[in-house]
């Protein structure tokens, strides 16, 4: 967990995310309290949960953006969970637990890169001895036999053939020197034949399904423990097969058993769950029919994993008590207050993000360490276009944004993404036969190309 003070984690928000401040300063207070709880006694850590966050606001105002960049910004384990995919029990859908299951998986797969790269150089030196192996004759290696074909044809007792040694046997000296062009480079074009696992599941398939992904997985590492793994040859080069190499080679140093036990600590106290669009899943006081029926159910559903529970995994039963959860949605139709008692009171910190204005537009444009119009600039200059865009040409896409945004629907700041695309189409097309490859971009140039839509209201609604 990191140390960052509330107001460095809001500098280094502002960074890719335009406005929100008083979000962006809730989820860094959060952050901050999550430190501070680590010093505290053992009796009073247990005592003090984090305050889950309700994010409320139009769709692309960053609601999302600052959660995932917060995660990344402290290297949380972080998932997105659409709150609709969920569904009551009895109905077709995901069960609300598979959150904590997924959120597990991604602290195992953090946990797990991070071993590996501490041992990649060891697992490097392994993967070339490797390679050696595969230059020297089939003699020097040694032979794994299938044990049902050790079983037919004797026993595993039988006493195995020995191979005499043949004129083909390499001196050191001719190793030596083996390993000296392995290591200045001058074999990595070589092919060679590798033995690999063969790591395609049929038996998961037939157990795939709502309430059956755990047992799937669970009857396939099984058999996988009874029957002798299948392996299938590739023929590669050194390169590619010292690749391979290292991911196995630092598979079998890590344990994964000590992983798999700091993965759930890692969730339990610094997990993020993100639960976006919970206002489709209110009730709006109507009653309950249709597709509506189990709207009100989910919210039960959830509402003992955002309390607190012990969820059961196939790596072990993980507690949610101190899992940071930040839900959000536009709550265009309803309003917070149509959650459930007990759901609200599980989200004491509300912010209301605002709607992006023509100012908040420029500056996503330009601004941010992602800035849409940086992105094109560099995705043209790969075909030796250069983009230069005015500031007259800035305002007025910003001003289309938001004209745009008022008359159709809002959608934040996905309309740049749009209207961009709309702007940049024919350059984008014919940029690799352009025969000037200096394109200067100006109010005069975005209206050519946009007022014609922006001006009909029809058209603005399909391609804007």
């Amino acid at each position: 967990m990191t140390d960052l003070k509330p107001s460095q984690i809001v500098s280094e928000l502002n960074k890719y995310i335009v406005g929100q401040q008083q979000a962006k300063r809730s989820v860094a207070i959060a952050l901050r309290n999550r430190w501070r709880s680590r010093h505290l006694t053992d009796e009073l850590k247990e005592e003090v949960i984090p305050k889950n966050i309700l994010m409320i606001g139009p769709t692309g105002v960053g609601k999302t953006e600052i959660a995932r960049r917060l995660a990344k910004l402290v290297n949380a384990p972080f998932i997105k969970v659409e709150a609709t995919k969920f569904t009551e029990i009895g109905y077709v859908g995901r069960d609300v637990e598979s959150m904590v299951r997924d959120l597990v998986e991604t602290a195992i797969r953090m946990l797990k890169q991070d071993k590996m790269a501490e041992v990649t150089d060891k697992a490097k030196l392994l993967a070339d001895e490797r390679i050696l192996e595969h230059f020297q004759p089939s003699s020097k290696k040694e032979q794994n036999r299938n044990p049902f074909e050790m079983l037919f044809s004797g026993g595993f007792g039988a006493p195995q053939p020995q191979t005499p040694p043949t004129d083909n046997d390499i001196s050191d000296s001719q190793r030596d020197l083996l390993k000296d062009r392995l290591e200045k480079g001058f074999l990595e074009e070589e092919l060679i034949e590798i033995q690999v696992e063969d790591n395609n599941h049929p038996m998961v398939g037939m157990f795939a399904g709502s309430g059956m992904e755990e047992m799937g997985i669970n009857i396939n590492d099984m058999l996988g423990n009874l029957l002798p793994k299948k392996q299938k040859t590739r023929k590669v080069t050194v390169a590619n097969a010292r690749k391979i190499f290292i991911q196995e080679e630092a598979q079998k140093l890590i344990d994964m058993d000590d992983v798999i036990a700091s993965a759930i600590a890692v969730a339990e106290n610094s997990g993020i769950i993100f639960l976006d669009e919970i206002d489709k899943i209110t009730g709006r006081g109507q009653a309950s029919s249709g597709p509506d029926v189990s709207r009100e159910g989910v919210q039960r559903d959830i509402l003992p994993i955002v309390e607190g529970s012990t969820v059961v995994t196939k790596y072990g039963p993980v507690k949610t008590d101190h899992v940071l959860f930040i839900a959000a949605g536009a709550f265009h139709t309803s309003k917070p207050s149509d959650l459930i008692p007990e759901l609200q009171g599980r989200f004491p910190i509300r912010v209301e993000l605002t709607s992006l204005s023509k100012e908040d537009f420029r500056q996503i444009l330009t601004e941010p360490a992602n800035a849409l119009i940086k992105q094109y600039i560099s995705l043209l200059q790969t075909e030796g276009v250069t983009l230069d865009f005015s500031d007259d040409a800035i305002d007025e896409l910003a001003e289309i944004a938001c004209l745009v945004n008022a008359q159709t629907e809002n959608i934040g700041a996905r309309r740049l993404h749009t209207i961009l695309e709309k702007l940049l189409e024919d350059v984008a097309f014919d940029a690799p036969d352009l025969p000037e490859k200096f394109i200067r971009i100006n109010r005069e140039y975005v209206k050519q190309k946009l007022e014609a839509i922006v001006i009909n209201q029809d058209l603005s609604h399909f391609i804007l």
